[in-house]
């Protein structure tokens, strides 16, 4: 689950929001996997957040003017289908009814997963810009403005599996593009992301472990009680 990144000459101010843009992407992604697999009854999944470093920090005093790629944290793991298949005709033909709905839900589940990354961007900027936040005025296609262009090629990847009818096809993006939707639209989901964000621009790790994000993300999401007690 790596962005994409084109970025030249950049300010403090820019490089510093460039940070925070991409913590809150990754952190959608892990939140995903861990609320979202688990809500869908769905086994556990490795995944760690390895952070990219400038220098070592977060830090752009050295660098501001010069051409430098700006740090980066992306996923590692996550995904519940490690190998795609040439079909699902192909699957149909080898698993029984009860394996074909298990693996057609985890290979759902982690197409929704790449998608709440570049969603949970676009909130974020939403909410910066005091700009209303919907299907009607996000979709699909504008991901790609929010770090989501590998995301989007990964998920196009499973939808190669899955039909090559393009309304079968069309339909079961949008139905995975509103369940992502309503993924970072619930408050619990919503603190944990940016909990794990926050996290992730304080911490001096490389290597956030599974564990280490897991309980990052439990305690965000209980912070609703102390909001709304």
């Amino acid at each position: 689950m790596n962005r994409i990144h084109n970025f030249k000459k950049i300010s403090r101010l820019a490089y510093n929001e460039e940070c925070r843009k991409v913590a809150v992407h990754e952190a959608g992604h892990a939140a995903a996997i861990h609320f979202g697999n688990k809500q869908k009854k769905l086994p556990p999944v490795f995944f760690q957040v390895a952070i990219k470093r400038l220098n070592g920090a977060f830090k752009a005093a050295d660098c501001l003017g010069k051409h430098y790629d700006p740090p980066v944290a992306y996923i590692e793991g996550g995904r519940l289908i490690h190998t795609l298949p040439l079909s699902f005709n192909e699957l149909e033909k080898k698993f029984s009814n009860a394996d074909m709905q298990a693996y057609e839900e985890a290979f759902e589940a982690d197409m929704v997963n790449l998608l709440v990354g570049p969603l949970a961007e676009a909130k974020y900027l939403a909410g910066r810009d005091d700009e209303p936040m919907g299907p009607q005025s996000v979709n699909v296609y504008s991901l790609h403005y929010y770090g989501g262009l590998s995301d989007l090629k990964i998920v196009n990847a499973y939808l190669d599996c899955f039909t090559h009818n393009p309304e079968q096809r069309q339909s079961k993006l949008n139905q995975l593009f509103l369940a992502a939707f309503r993924f970072i639209s619930e408050i619990p989901h919503w603190l944990a992301i940016t909990a794990l964000a926050d996290y992730i621009l304080a911490n001096d790790k490389n290597i956030l472990e599974c564990e280490e994000v897991i309980a990052v993300l439990e305690a965000g999401s209980r912070a609703t009680r102390y909001i709304y007690c």
